[in-house]
């Protein structure tokens, strides 16, 4: 049996690393569709002590297995002024802490355990089309997966231990450790996931192709990748959120450099990890997260001022750069371009009216003249954006184009008028709620303040949901954010009835705010039903589509049957 080739081993290691890193992200958004509201409400109560929100990120981190996505949710949070930058700052180092402790968990003998959570995550996907269990198989045909990749991983490189061209390029990478790391930090911030890269490099080394010194390296700079990661998904945040994701960045890549350096120096430090070399480069990661997140618990204070002295002035929500339109005129003459350009256009609309949303739920909470002007200043912006959208969907012309593309042409204009009405649900409606209830002195409940901030949270991830699904235009997702709409509604009702059942126990609170209460539950509900309208418009127009393709494939069998006859 011959030797199999460098480019054989790089396309076979391409396809389980592809696979790998899908599998990570099925995790996690089986997770996100199972927990995330608990989640988010775990991470929001955290906001009392270090070392209890430094545990909650560490949590959070291995139930999410992803660092980044923790990070996400601290930026929603910062963002709406509800968790302060000390807080967020032990969350976020305290995630980076628990993704490491992913990357061991998913490195355990498993024999046995793959084809049990094949079998039983498919059955509950499957039994979940009539229930709720669709997102929990997710969770284990993900977590199945990930196993299965690894396995690739080592199967494919097995026969290559001997290879001189392998060998020779890991050699170099030995020897060159800089360019390692930055590969390192490079390859996670190209798959957006520093368990799925650092399982990746583990892997190698356990199968005795990468050297040690590349592979500490390699994983060192994943770690600065992952911080990488975080720093650029939250870039338009605000500006508590970009505070927490630079200090991140900053104190992880000071430390993994400085951490590289010294080992360059004293590569005898590696000897007091024991067991295999994989396994020292696993416990090196995890060490030098838990030795990060030791190391920054006591000077969170001081690290909070210092990243404000760096990043002093508050992000102006009203002063926000607004990137041009993208509606070029010039494609008109071509749909599918001209649709593309729309497509686009309707996206960031919707992306502003998700940040409106976002963060009105703190004028119900304290008056802030800042963030009620930029909101309500919003709403205008939408709507030009909106006229701006229909009248370039208007000068498209029938004759170049197909069904598919009127269909698509018709579902922006539809979506964009549904993010019209929830931009004016926002920055309007909600708005004038809140007012009222700081004009007349009024306050909440603690319960009934508990379930408006729960539900926001919950149609604030729909409204996300939803904006995914308009980027991936998947049909599965329209369906999950159809269902997602009818859960919403009836959590709704739910609410509605605990309200009126805490005004017949006469709770005083309740009774002054009723109307206000049950007002921003209705609007609330009236948003999410505008968001989820994209996944209504995609559902049809993806049904349509394929009854046009039957038609047309019907009609195709039936015309070649009769050219067939008259042949004859």
């Amino acid at each position: 049996m011959h030797e199999p080739s460098l480019l054989y081993f790089l396309f076979t290691i391409a396809g389980a690393a592809a696979l790998l890193i899908w599998s990570a992200r099925l995790v996690r958004t089986g997770v996100e569709d199972a927990f995330a509201i608990a989640l988010r409400r775990f991470l929001q109560r955290s906001d009392k002590r270090r070392v209890q929100a430094m545990v909650t990120g560490g949590f959070a981190a291995i139930c999410l297995q992803s660092a980044t996505a923790v990070a996400v949710l601290i930026a929603n949070f910062a963002n709406r002024g509800s968790l302060r930058l000390v807080t967020g700052l032990a969350i976020i180092f305290g995630a980076d802490f628990g993704s490491a402790i992913v990357s061991q968990i998913l490195l355990v003998e498993r024999d046995f355990i793959i084809p049990l959570l094949l079998l039983a995550g498919v059955a509950l996907y499957l039994r979940g089309e009539r229930g709720g269990g669709q997102a929990h198989g997710r969770i284990l045909i993900g977590v199945g997966l990930i196993f299965v990749s690894l396995d690739m991983i080592r199967m494919a490189t097995a026969p290559l231990l001997g290879n001189p061209a392998v060998l020779t390029l890991m050699s170099y990478l030995d020897q060159d450790v800089i360019l390692a790391f930055v590969i390192g930090a490079a390859f996670t911030w190209l798959v957006h996931s520093s368990v799925a890269s650092v399982l990746f490099f583990v892997t190698l080394v356990g199968q005795g192709l990468l050297p040690m010194n590349a592979a500490v390296a390699l994983v060192l700079g994943a770690n600065l990748g992952g911080a990488l990661v975080a720093f650029t998904m939250t870039m338009s945040s605000g500006l508590e959120a970009r505070r927490i994701m630079v200090a991140n960045l900053m104190v992880r890549g000071a430390l993994a450099t400085g951490l590289l350096l010294v080992l360059m120096q004293q590569a005898t430090l590696l000897d007091w990890l024991r067991g295999s070399a994989a396994q020292k480069v696993i416990s090196l990661h995890i060490a030098f997260n838990f030795m990060l997140a030791l190391l920054c618990l006591p000077v969170l204070g001081p690290m909070a001022h210092l990243v404000r002295r760096l990043i002093p002035e508050r992000l102006d929500l009203s002063q926000q750069s607004i990137l041009s339109s993208n509606l070029d005129t010039s494609t008109l003459g071509t749909p599918s371009r001209a649709l593309a350009c729309a497509l686009r256009e309707v996206i960031r609309m919707g992306e502003t009216v998700e940040g409106m949303l976002r963060n009105v739920i703190v004028l119900f909470q304290t008056r802030d003249d800042h963030v009620e002007q930029a909101v309500s200043e919003k709403v205008d912006y939408v709507r030009e954006m909106h006229e701006q959208i229909k009248q370039f969907l208007a000068q498209l012309p029938p004759d170049k184009m197909n069904q598919d593309e009127r269909r698509q042409s018709d579902q922006l204009a539809s979506i964009a008028l549904n993010l019209e009405f929830a931009a004016e649900a926002t920055g309007v409606r909600l708005i004038e709620q809140a007012q009222q209830l700081k004009d007349e002195g009024l306050a909440f409940s603690e319960q009934g303040m508990s379930e408006i901030t729960e539900f926001h949270d919950r149609v604030l991830v729909n409204a996300q949901r939803a904006l995914n699904t308009l980027v991936t235009q998947a049909p599965e997702d329209a369906q999950r954010l159809i269902k997602a709409k009818e859960k919403v509604r009836k959590i709704e009702r739910d609410l509605q009835t605990r309200h009126l059942s805490r005004l017949r126990d006469k709770v005083p609170e309740s009774y002054e705010t009723s109307r206000i209460h049950q007002e921003t539950l209705r609007m609330l509900k009236s948003i999410n039903t505008a968001f989820a309208m994209i996944g209504y418009d995609l559902a049809k127009r993806s049904q349509k589509a394929r009854i046009a393709a039957s038609s047309k494939k019907k009609k195709d069998a039936a015309q070649g049957s009769e050219g067939k006859k008259s042949n004859v």
